[in-house]
């Protein structure tokens, strides 16, 4: 019988991956700069979040935007456009960020003096939630158009989040979703998951949403 060797390649990349998101972690901890990996489907709302949220806080933290898409740079365009330092980040084709390439990213941004510093992921629901960016938190955002049952169809991206935005709610009476059961399809996923409704559009649910930034950087710089 010939001898097959095996190797175990997802466990090698996966344990690279994690040694240098640690490393990314341990850099932003030093510089004082609390990075969210904001992960959500395409339309969702991702940037049109990050603009509400920056023009909130911008008087009292520094704050970038590190855009990451396969291709173009509209997402960065509209940072800028809204007076937030940004930079774009192109994947090459990959579907999601990993740490190396935050790493990079990171350190050609120069975040240094950055309070906040945000990197809008690539858009799905799947590649995303596999990597570690070696971010302070992980937030999800799904919108009342998707629909309340993508916690059932994407169990990861809601086990690996800390908070979860549910965005649009400006559309509730044009879409059927349900608050209560997408909020218990969450938490059986993730219990400690922090939810906040809220709308990009018109600012409802913000202040909750801001709050709650404010508190996990003050956190991270004690």
């Amino acid at each position: 019988m010939t001898d097959v060797r095996v190797i175990e390649v997802h466990q090698s990349v996966s344990a690279e991956n994690d040694a240098i998101a640690a490393d990314v972690r341990l850099k932003n901890r030093m510089d004082g700069t609390f990075m969210v990996n904001l992960m959500a489907s395409p339309g969702a709302g991702k940037t049109s979040v990050l603009v509400r949220t920056a023009k909130a806080l911008r008087d009292e933290m520094k704050i970038g935007v590190m855009e990451a898409d396969i291709d173009a740079t509209v997402d960065a365009e509209t940072m800028a456009e809204a007076g937030v330092r940004s930079i774009q980040v192109h994947t090459g084709g990959e579907c999601a960020m990993d740490a190396a390439m935050t790493r990079d990213a990171i350190l050609a941004f120069h975040t240094e003096d950055l309070d906040l510093l945000f990197l809008e992921n690539v858009g799905n629901l799947v590649c995303p939630a596999e990597n570690d960016t070696g971010a302070s938190i992980n937030v999800e955002i799904l919108s009342i158009p998707e629909g309340d049952d993508k916690p059932l169809k994407y169990p990861l991206m809601f086990e690996v989040c800390q908070a979860v935005l549910i965005n649009k709610i400006d559309t509730r009476e044009y879409f059927p979703f349900d608050d209560e059961a997408a909020v218990r399809r969450i938490h059986d996923r993730n219990p400690e998951a922090k939810i906040f409704f809220v709308s990009a559009k018109t600012g409802e649910g913000f202040d909750a949403w801001i709050e709650y930034l404010r508190e996990q950087v003050s956190a991270w710089k004690a």
